[in-house]
């Protein structure tokens, strides 16, 4: 179906795709341009690496020989970050800048609003849901870039 553009894969899903051809996400979505040297991006510059109920834009679109990774997300009301549990190595950080964020780290839940902040080992298993009635509004941060 995901062939045939009939659905579009979801990011877990698009990772095991990705994965069994050995490449990563940043890896798809970058492009052969090198963004070391650039310094500033405009808000219409950011990479967007999903769609639909969940956004992620990422600072720059080639990561390669970067350690950071910085995502502007967006979730719509409902919305999560997919329908199992997230695991890659590194380390992840964030601020919730609007909504209420259900996060979920190895087993523990953990409910999150405006201005409150979570940091962790990314290789526990984890997920994002927004359990508000608005939109969901993270500022995060992966290292190393992870997809």
């Amino acid at each position: 179906m995901i062939e045939a553009n009939r659905v579009s894969p979801s990011i877990s899903a698009l990772k095991q795709i990705l994965s069994a051809l050995g490449a990563g996400i940043a890896d798809f979505f970058a492009s052969s341009e090198d963004d070391r040297d650039r310094v500033t991006y405009e808000a219409d510059e950011l990479t967007e690496i999903a769609g639909g109920a969940v956004s992620y834009r990422q600072i720059g679109a080639n990561l390669q020989g970067h350690a950071l990774q910085m995502i502007h997300e967006r979730y719509k009301p409902g919305a999560q970050s997919g329908k199992k549990m997230l695991s890659h190595q590194g380390e992840e950080a964030g601020i919730v800048i609007k909504g209420r964020l259900a996060l979920e780290v190895d087993g523990r839940r953990y409910q999150l609003g405006p201005g409150d902040a979570y940091s962790f080992d990314s290789r526990k298993p984890h997920s994002f849901h927004n359990i508000g009635d608005t939109e969901l509004l993270l500022v995060s941060a992966c290292t190393p870039p992870s997809f």
